[in-house]
């Protein structure tokens, strides 16, 4: 059940120099302190992504690189910190300088159609380091820019829309509602509709901290700590999960046990994978699911607040009681490590960061997911209409990411992307098929 493209599309990129936007108006010169959700080390990276347009015979004439641009600029007023730079200060505290020095940005044109993609329209995308090309030191963490965008206009009169941010700085909701807002003023709004809300204290650790929660995804034991995988000879695949398949996976559950698609699909490549890596039967296992925590606050996090408000909860069991108990089994882990994303869970990460140094997850045979399905990043309108694909360029070997997508027959569902040891992929094929049993899956 593999999603396949192409894997020798051929073609050049003419980009322009790289250029800085800055806010269309002057706005304030301050120091803003991220808040300690923000700052945790396993959010001091870049997020990469890209939004893929068609062409529209209403905006015949527009160019979309002078429009995005233009519009990136009167969004910036208002997410002035966006066209500043990260510090650090005493005990590894980030906050934002707003110099109003700019996002970087570089227009481009490709010289192929998107029917040249060929299929779907899903990660991994082998030809994003030519759709972002990102200029030497521009994605360091400190003192670069915090937001990077590329334009690239295609033969077809479509174009693609590419993006770098700082993760510091937002998750995908406060992502999304900065992108909305360049859509917004870019079909000819004056403000965004939904004000940004900074309000980082919000999810500031208490004083002083204290850690009232198990927290799973943050213990380190004494096993080496990192992916177990060797991480060469990595292949890179997406799957379609479409009501069929679902079905196929809700039928082994009993009929008392309440799932969501994200639970049932979230065991079954969890056990897969799991299964697949061929792991000792007494090797601790986590599943962490990314969970956006905006309306587990009492009363829930402000409108607008565009800062990071994920959890991190874990399941943590075996790999031999994963692999050899039913799906119903990893069904309940889900559930569980769900459902301990609470306000005090949240308050008492706060508190974990402060109190020990702002640990990363703890990766060693860790299997990360972050459900996409509802976050609307094919909604990002410029102008153009819905965007044909929205959301990461590719995935992990330790992350894997819901996105909202189609098969070729156009029917709608789930696309996975899943990176794994091509010999562990193999598996990982035969695991899933054999979950799904009567389904028509084939391996990639």
């Amino acid at each position: 059940m593999a999603l396949l493209r192409p894997a020798s599309l051929v073609f050049s990129v003419r980009r322009h120099d790289p250029e800085l936007v800055v806010p269309a108006k002057p706005t304030p010169r301050e120091s803003k302190t991220l808040s300690d959700i923000d700052d945790q080390d396993g959010h001091r990276f870049q997020i990469r992504g890209l939004h893929i347009y068609r062409c529209n015979a209403s905006m015949q004439g527009k160019d979309p690189v002078r429009v995005i641009r233009e519009a990136l600029a009167k969004a910036l007023v208002f997410y002035y910190p966006f066209a500043g730079r990260i510090k650090e200060g005493p005990n590894r505290k980030l906050m934002v300088d707003c110099t109003g020095e700019g996002a970087l940005f570089i227009e481009a044109d490709a010289d192929f159609t998107l029917e040249e993609f060929g299929g779907s329209l899903y990660p991994p995308f082998p030809c994003f380091k030519d759709l972002l090309c990102e200029p030497t030191g521009s994605n360091d963490l400190l003192n670069s820019p915090v937001l990077q965008i590329q334009v690239t206009r295609l033969k077809c009169g479509g174009f693609i829309f590419a993006h770098r941010f700082n993760h510091t700085m937002s998750d995908a909701v406060g992502l999304i509602q900065f992108m909305s807002a360049m859509g917004e003023i870019a079909r000819g709004a004056v403000a965004p509709s939904i004000p940004p809300v900074w309000e980082r204290h919000l999810l500031n650790a208490r004083d002083p901290p204290l850690i009232t929660c198990e927290h799973h995804e943050y213990f380190h034991s004494t096993a080496t700590i990192g992916t177990i995988m060797p991480t060469d000879n990595l292949v890179h695949h997406s799957f379609f999960f479409g009501p069929t398949q679902i079905s196929a996976l809700k039928r082994q559950i009993s009929d008392n046990l309440c799932c969501s698609t994200f639970d049932i699909l979230t065991a079954c490549i969890w056990r897969c994978r799991t299964i697949a890596m061929k792991l000792g039967p007494d090797e601790d296992v986590r599943l962490i699911c990314i969970v956006n925590a905006r309306h587990k606050f009492n009363p829930p996090l402000p409108l607008g607040y565009y800062g990071n408000a994920l959890g991190y909860p874990a399941a943590l069991t075996t790999a031999g009681e994963l692999s050899k108990k039913p799906l119903e089994y990893a069904v309940k882990l889900v559930k569980e490590a769900k459902a301990k994303a609470t306000e005090e869970y949240m308050k008492s990460t706060a508190d974990l960061m402060v109190s020990r140094g702002r640990p990363n997850v703890n990766t060693a045979r860790s299997f990360l997911v972050s459900d996409l399905s509802r976050a609307r990043f094919r909604e990002v309108d410029f102008g153009w209409g819905k965007a044909e694909f929205g959301g990461p360029s590719n995935c992990t070997e330790i992350v894997s990411f819901y996105i909202p997508s189609k098969n070729k027959e156009g029917k709608e569902g789930i696309a996975v992307p899943v990176c794994l040891p091509a010999s562990v992929m193999e598996s990982f094929v035969k695991e899933i098929n054999s979950t799904l049993a009567d389904d028509e899956a084939t391996g990639p």
